[in-house]
């Protein structure tokens, strides 16, 4: 008996179905430390964003998940195009069991240094969560001030599927309020570079000068610079 080719709508769904798999092979990687520490529940992911930008606020995402959640391509944010960050980001809050986000202005970041800030962004986070979480995996630090035990995973944001959700909810976060913040400083590009130090965002600065929202302890050079000193 002649064997007849596949039709090219079989070879697409065939496709489709060894993508699916990969995908759902991937995650099941990604949640091998929610695996592992299930036993802790409720289990909760801890990130942030903006500890390099010239302006803006630093922004954390603590995220409870439910357990065996399945939430397919969700990754560390910064390998996500700014569609699919959107699209996991109402996924994430419609299947998470808590979310809590911590935000802390420049002006404290200029006060307290960046990595305090940092902390207290964390702290923040989990303390603004409606569920009181028995353990932390945060992307690679441990965060002073919180008696909740915690476990620090170098680059976890692509290794936890929890710690990746926390990456995405504080990511489109801080997307969002830079983006507001463009409209009320449309020289200076923020919807475009989220505040980081582009070519355009200096030549803007030395132009314009400092805004409310620049953190003053990051450009003092530029602004100096630009003086003549």
């Amino acid at each position: 008996m002649e064997v007849q080719p596949l039709t090219k709508a079989e070879e697409k769904r065939i496709k489709q179905a060894a993508k699916l798999e990969a995908e759902r092979a991937r995650m099941w990687q990604m949640s091998a430390y929610e695996r592992e520490y299930a036993s802790f529940a409720p289990l909760c992911g801890v990130d942030e964003v903006g500890r390099g930008p010239l302006a803006g606020p630093v922004v954390a995402a603590a995220v409870i998940l439910p357990e065996a959640c399945e939430i397919l391509y969700i990754n560390d944010s910064k390998k996500l195009s700014e569609k699919k960050r959107e699209l996991l980001f109402e996924e994430i809050q419609e299947k998470a069991n808590a979310i809590g986000i911590g935000i802390v202005s420049p002006t404290q970041i200029d006060e307290m240094n960046i990595l305090q800030a940092t902390y207290e962004a964390m702290r923040t986070a989990v303390e603004n969560l409606s569920i009181r979480p028995t353990i932390l995996l945060n992307d690679a630090v441990t965060i002073p001030g919180i008696a909740i035990k915690q476990v620090p995973i170098v680059k976890g944001d692509m290794k936890s599927v929890s710690i990746a959700a926390a990456s995405i909810i504080a990511k489109v976060t801080r997307d969002r309020m830079m983006t507001e913040y463009d409209a009320m400083f449309p020289e200076y590009g923020f919807e475009r570079h989220k505040g980081y130090g582009t070519k355009v965002h200096i030549e803007a600065l030395k132009k314009y000068g400092a805004t409310p929202i620049h953190r003053q302890s990051f450009i003092g050079n530029i602004i100096r610079s630009n003086h003549g000193e």
